[in-house]
């Protein structure tokens, strides 16, 4: 709410900007605007740090990642409120398109909702779901981790480990108007992104026609879709 608050705040400030002609009460709206944009991200800023404050909290107790001036005026009828304006807004974009910009090396993790005999079977997986991520890690250090954000399934244990890792994700969600199309979709989506590895744990069929699109286009594939976690080729020792 805080974050649209501002938003609407900046499009007046686009206005205001748009209009501007060196005036005392033009310049007086202008810095009001900035000044109130600039208190409502602070007090923005102030909650998302107390929300990653709690889900690295909740990370830590339960191992599962959570996831929803004023001035004089100046020659040629500028103003240090136009000034000021237009860095807010530049800023802003800047600031913007970072958060939602991740940097580095794609790699995509894809596997399904996987059923254990029992904690020892479910263990198992789990230290060669993270060895398999350490492992890739070691080979990617810049690389950000892509997966569909299914948190019932095993791309839970990924997004766990990214976040202790300080790892950034990047989430492509099933758009459920294409119905059965929905999962091929984001399988193209994630491809597009052409990362460099596609880390590939048991799942359904989407996943098997992601695993073999990626061989198609020359991307490696880290198999592990065998008995527990393991490479394929260990079902046969």
């Amino acid at each position: 709410r805080k974050h649209g608050s501002v938003d609407r705040l900046t499009d007046e400030i686009r206005l205001l900007l748009a209009d501007q002609d060196g005036s005392e009460v033009a310049t007086a709206e202008l810095e009001d605007k900035i000044d109130l944009a600039r208190k409502i991200e602070e007090a923005a800023g102030a909650f998302e740090l107390m929300r990653d404050t709690a889900a690295h909290h909740y990370l830590r107790e339960t191992g599962r990642s959570w996831v929803p001036a004023t001035g004089n005026r100046i020659s040629l009828g500028v103003t240090s409120a136009i000034v000021d304006g237009q860095a807010f807004l530049r800023a802003r974009r800047e600031r913007v398109r970072d958060a939602n910009t991740a940097q580095g090396t794609p790699v995509v993790f894809v596997g399904g909702r996987l059923h254990f005999a029992g904690e020892d079977e479910a263990k198992c997986f789990a230290d060669h779901l993270l060895k398999t991520l350490n492992g890739v890690r070691e080979r990617v250090g810049d690389m950000y981790l892509v997966h569909g954000g299914d948190m019932k399934g095993i791309e839970r244990l990924a997004a766990s480990w990214a976040e202790q890792h300080g790892i950034q994700q990047v989430r492509f969600g099933l758009d459920r108007k294409l119905g059965d199309r929905a999962g091929f979709r984001r399988n193209e989506q994630m491809l597009s992104l052409s990362p460099r590895y596609v880390v590939a744990f048991q799942g359904n069929g989407v996943t098997e026609r992601l695993v073999i699109e990626a061989k198609k286009r020359g991307i490696a594939v880290v198999d592990r879709r065998g008995p527990l976690g393991t490479p394929p080729s260990a079902a046969g020792h």
